[in-house]
């Protein structure tokens, strides 16, 4: 039996601003537990919301950026539910308007684009952390009321390398856009999975199963392989009546998803617009700032770099990994440097760097500037290939300008011809087999007579003028 899997996802993000989403507490990570807290954030009796604009701007970015249907007018609601991470015993989040609905944004998995729709974008306030331990828990109210994007995408894909592409394209986006870090390592992202088989052809959706709070998109495609293997034996074993619709949770150590609850029907939160929050009219001009400020994204920087400056679709990929990488690539070319040389360098050289140093590039020493200061000698003969090179990692190692090393180094290209003739006369005079058994065919010792000339300029000499030179001299 040919079976389709069906995913769903549903992605938190904390939003970057100064302050949480309704306080005026510090939004900001921080080590030290219950330290970024008001009286707002804890529930106090009295408490009145007010509504950050910045995050509330954030939001409706993410939601032009994802295609969606604006609404005229911001409503929240509440949704009620009891948990101990809640201080209010409601969640103030969005159900009757949210920031955007019916989006849709293609991603790249392999050479093939795919739509992924989305259902909604809907902002709301984080829960406070947990820590548990053996026989109690420990409460840390510094997130709660943090600023949490929710993206609910429509159950369109079909594959866990879909699944992930869109995941680190999302992320890619929030850091583009200045609206997250979107920092899984400090918790800023989590993600719901949901995960159905059906058989090909049919029409309805197979039972749904829900893995939560998975914390890396690693684990996102490791929970939606091992459901699919689940799945998959229960129903070709004839036990598909055991795939009921309940919530599960991925753990590390088993790699396996573990039942946390049956879920028999939908929960009634019992969702309604909240009474001490008024409803604010969404401005047309607002939404045309707001759309102003984002900046061309991942895909179309790509598709620009493909096309206008001849990039392979590997390295254009590489540049657009993050927008620092794409920031960095676009300055060089601003400064002059040709596009195809910007890419090699950042692609190989830098990258190469960075990684093994494990170091960003809005830190590297390198900048555009010095870039342009190692790559220019090169362009104009000054010097060699190999020299820039070696140019490149004495600058990183003493942190000096490129002009200063050049100079302190003699790196300086030698293209005197007639100090290159006179070389070049000496090592002829000096290789007479050699010389004799070129003109008698052996052209390949050509490069003998250049490897002799660089080795005895040490390496500075031109190597088109002497390859000019030596055709002349030796035809």
């Amino acid at each position: 039996m040919a079976l389709k899997v069906v995913i769903g996802l549903e992605m938190h993000c904390e939003l970057k601003t100064t302050s949480k989403v309704f306080s005026k507490s510090r939004n900001t990570y921080s080590d030290l537990p219950n330290s970024t807290v008001t009286a707002i954030d804890m529930a106090f009796p009295g408490i009145l919301p007010i509504v950050n604009k910045e995050a509330v701007k954030k939001a409706i970015k993410m939601a032009i950026c994802l295609n969606c249907e604006i609404p005229d007018i911001l409503v929240f609601d509440r949704k009620n539910y009891y948990y101990p991470d809640l201080p209010k015993g409601y969640q103030i989040t969005q159900s009757t308007k949210p920031v955007g609905i019916n989006g849709k944004i293609e991603i790249e998995v392999g050479d093939e684009l795919i739509p992924v729709y989305i259902h909604d974008i809907h902002l709301e306030e984080d829960t406070a952390s947990l820590d548990h331990f053996f026989d109690y828990s420990l409460i840390d109210y510094n997130r709660s009321g943090v600023p949490l994007l929710e993206i609910v995408t429509e159950p369109c894909i079909n594959s866990p390398e879909a699944a992930v592409a869109f995941l680190e394209y999302l992320r890619n986006i929030y850091k583009y856009t200045d609206c997250s870090e979107a920092d899984t390592k400090k918790g800023q992202i989590r993600c719901d999975v949901n995960v159905s088989l059906m058989e090909e052809g049919a029409t309805q959706l197979g039972t749904k199963v829900e893995i939560k709070n998975v914390n890396s998109f690693s684990n996102v495609q490791a929970a939606i392989l091992y459901e699919i293997e689940r799945q998959t034996n229960l129903i070709n074993s004839g036990r598909k009546d055991e795939i009921i619709q309940e919530t599960r949770r991925w753990d590390d150590e088993t790699a396996t998803t573990i039942r946390m609850r049956e879920k028999v029907e939908s929960i009634d939160y019992k969702y309604y617009i909240d009474p001490n929050i008024p409803k604010f009219k969404i401005d047309k001009e607002w939404l045309e700032e707001i759309k102003n400020e984002i900046p061309a994204l991942p895909l179309e920087r790509k598709n620009n770099y493909i096309n206008e400056y001849g990039l392979s679709n590997y390295d254009a990929g590489v540049i657009v990994k993050t927008k620092e990488n794409s920031d960095y690539f676009e300055e060089c070319i601003n400064l002059g440097i040709d596009p195809k040389d910007a890419s090699n360098w950042i692609t190989t050289q830098i990258m190469g760097y960075l990684n093994k140093h494990d170091i960003e590039i809005n830190k590297f020493f390198i900048t555009p500037k010095r870039l342009f200061n190692i790559l220019d000698p090169l362009k104009k003969g000054k010097i060699s290939s190999k020299q820039a090179k070696d140019l490149f990692f004495k600058v990183l190692e003493e942190q000096e300008e490129p002009e200063t090393l050049i100079k302190k180094y003699g790196m300086e290209q030698l293209d005197n011809e007639d100090e290159l003739e006179a070389i070049i006369d000496s090592i002829i005079v000096n290789s007479p087999n050699q010389v004799s058994e070129y003109k008698n065919g052996k052209t390949n010792l050509f490069d003998y007579f250049v490897g002799q000339t660089m080795k005895e300029t040490r390496g500075k000499a031109n190597p088109v003028k002497v390859k000019e030179i030596l055709t002349n001299k030796l035809s």
